[in-house]
Formats: structure tokens, C-alpha cells, sequence
């Protein structure tokens, strides 16, 4: 039988320079917030279940910060950080009063507020053990090497500190992904990672207890265009195997004319989105009897 989804993969061929230019404009990318927004709110519903009073919060990959005020209020008295890869996201994201920050939050003590900078959350400024709670929604699908981002993750956080994210599995926009093969055969979409997968990269970077669900989310639109327009203001196509040159007249009339056979019984338009929620917390080291920590040495390959 063969499989409705894309082959799950552990890494994409993303261009994270790309990345950072498809998000260089804020504006660009706002009309897609209603989805963001959805999915922060089902995030909080799960957080609001989980009894922590962190001092440093961190929203990785954070946006035009929408997300920092709602963790502020859950924590007034933790100093929230957000970070985004896009130098013109932290600057948006960052409160008015607010100068830009340096790179030094691994030396300072935790001061309640918001502070924004610049970076790479793959590649985190904090020294270890210097988080409390890590949160990133729909973020983590930008990173080519998802695996790398979870070690990094768990590097910051304090022994038993929380790791909460969204991030977007193989069925999302899965209706696009089929209008596209019926145009061409270069990757319009990204090959989003299975859920499955997420949790055995949690494991394999040294989080315990993982826990993944799924839910489906659908959209719809009454025209081909209003459609296209929310799935370039999700981002866009950063795959480095990505078509060079843009789409010509033909192959867009093509796109449009695969995209309105998919016309459901009502005559509505759909995207798919499948949504991946995941948290797992850092584990407290190993101790022995007489309190002794338990070191595990792994021989080189």
C-alpha cells in the first residue's frame, strides 16, 4: 500500500538564510496570525495543566512576539525572553521601551520583563541550565535539523524544566502538495516530520516523558486566491532543492486549475493543517544512595 503522506524525514534541505528572509517582513507574513494565534491558545490550554513557576521563560523562534505578553501574565514574575532568527521579527517583537539587547542574558540573574534579541534557536546565547521553560509555536519546522534544535533545547533548560512546542506534521497543506505534482516535480511544501519521529528525537537528546499529540485543523476559502494568499502568508518555500526562477503565467494557471478541482460539496476550498503538540520535561541527573551523581560514558563510534 502505499502511503498518503511524504516520507517522514529527520532533516530537510532547508536554507536557513532563506528562512530569514522570508520572515525579514513582518507584514508579509500577519495575515496568517489567525492560525498562530489558534494554535498558541490550544497551547496555553495544555500549559495551564502543568504546575510550574519558572523564573526565565523562553519563547524560541518568537515572532513578532504575540506570544510574549500571554507568558508574562501566565508568569509575572519570571523574565520572559523571546528570540527569532529574523532581525526585523525581534524588532518587532521587542517592547517599545525596550533598547536591543546583547547576547549577554547568560550572565545576567532573571529580572521580570521582556526582553527580545536576535538569533538562532538551534544555536542559543543562554549558558546550560539557564531556562526554566522553553516554548516555541509553529516554529520548529523552519529548522533543518530538528534533532540539533532539541539537544540545544535541552542544553538551557534547568533540571526539570519544560520543554512545551507546535509544530506543523506530514499532512499539512497536503492539498497544495497535490495541486503542485500536477504542475511540476521540484518540492513546493516542506516534508514536515512525523510525530513519531519528534518523540524518538525527544528520547534520543535526553528528555523524559515525552508526550505528542495530533490534531487536524481545516481551513477553508471561497476562492483559489484567498487561499494561496494565506499559504505565502505562512511563510513560503525555503527548501533549498526548490524550483529556481518563479512560477511562469502557464504553470500558475495550471496551480489554480488543480487547486479548484479540489472544490469539496459545499464548494469550499481546504488546506489541511496538521498540528503536532509535544512537552517534555529535562530530567534530574541520577543520583546513588549516598547522593553521588550517575555519569554514563558512551564509547566513541
Amino acid at each position: 500500500m502505499v502511503s498518503p503522506h511524504p516520507p517522514s524525514t529527520l532533516s530537510a534541505p532547508i536554507d536557513l538564510a532563506r528562512v530569514r528572509r522570508l520572515f525579514a517582513t513582518p507584514a508579509r507574513v500577519a495575515p496568517a496570525a489567525f492560525l498562530r494565534r489558534e494554535i498558541a491558545s490550544r497551547m496555553h490550554e495544555r500549559l495551564a495543566l502543568v504546575k510550574i513557576a519558572p523564573q526565565r521563560v523562553l519563547d524560541a523562534g518568537c515572532g513578532a512576539g504575540a506570544d510574549l505578553a500571554l507568558l508574562q501574565k501566565d508568569y509575572p514574575a519570571a523574565q520572559v525572553l523571546g528570540l527569532d532568527a529574523a532581525p526585523a521579527m525581534a524588532a518587532a517583537a521587542r517592547p517599545p521601551a525596550s533598547a536591543a539587547k546583547s547576547l549577554l542574558h547568560r550572565l545576567l540573574p532573571a529580572k521580570a520583563g521582556i526582553d527580545v534579541l536576535a538569533g538562532d534557536f538551534g544555536d542559543l546565547p543562554f549558558g546550560p541550565n539557564s531556562i526554566d521553560l522553553v516554548w516555541s509555536n509553529l516554529a520548529l519546522h523552519w529548522h533543518p535539523q530538528p534533532d540539533r534544535v532539541f539537544a540545544e533545547w535541552r542544553r538551557v533548560l534547568r533540571a526539570e524544566g519544560l520543554l512545551m512546542f507546535s509544530t506543523f506534521g506530514p499532512d499539512t497543506l497536503r492539498e497544495l502538495r497535490a495541486a503542485f505534482a500536477e504542475v511540476d516535480g521540484h518540492a513546493h511544501v516542506l516534508p514536515f516530520v512525523d510525530m513519531h519521529d519528534f518523540g524518538d528525537q525527544l528520547v534520543a537528546a535526553g528528555f523524559s516523558t515525552p508526550v505528542m499529540d495530533m490534531e487536524a485543523i481545516t481551513v477553508t476559502y471561497d476562492t483559489v486566491q484567498a487561499l494561496l494568499a494565506d499559504a505565502r502568508a505562512l511563510g513560503g518555500n525555503p527548501l533549498a532543492t526548490r524550483r529556481a526562477g518563479l512560477m511562469g503565467r502557464a504553470a500558475g494557471q495550471r496551480l489554480q486549475a488543480a487547486l479548484a478541482r479540489q472544490r469539496r460539496a459545499d464548494g469550499k476550498l481546504a488546506l489541511t493543517f496538521e498540528v503536532i503538540y509535544g512537552h517534555a520535561f529535562r530530567p534530574a541527573p541520577r543520583v546513588t544512595a549516598a547522593g553521588e551523581a550517575i555519569v554514563r560514558f558512551q564509547p566513541r563510534r
